[in-house]
């Protein structure tokens, strides 16, 4: 297999798995509801996607940078929403 091909599978793999984040991050941001989201786990997801990120970069991989870019956005979303949500359940609504 040819260095094109191998990128070509590297990303369809990233889009794949990249692409899986999206369903909690919409669920979460329309329910609000992140009581069932571990906090520590996506913490520990966050950093280990990170260093995949900086990973492609020294080795110069196109299809791992890109995934693991998106993919921090996305955990990271969702990450800001169980801090954000989590004190906005506790807190007293007003009006």
């Amino acid at each position: 297999m040819d260095a094109f091909m191998i990128e070509v599978l590297g990303l369809a793999a990233g889009c794949m798995t990249t692409c899986s984040f999206i369903p909690q991050v919409v669920r979460t941001y329309r329910s609000r509801s992140v009581s069932d989201i571990s906090l520590r786990m996506y913490l520990l997801l966050c950093a280990g996607i990170a260093m995949w990120v900086v990973y492609g970069l020294m080795i110069g991989s196109v299809s791992v940078v890109a995934a693991n870019s998106v993919s921090l956005c996305l955990t990271l979303a969702i990450l800001v929403m169980k801090i954000k949500f989590r004190h906005e359940r506790n807190s007293p609504r007003r009006g």
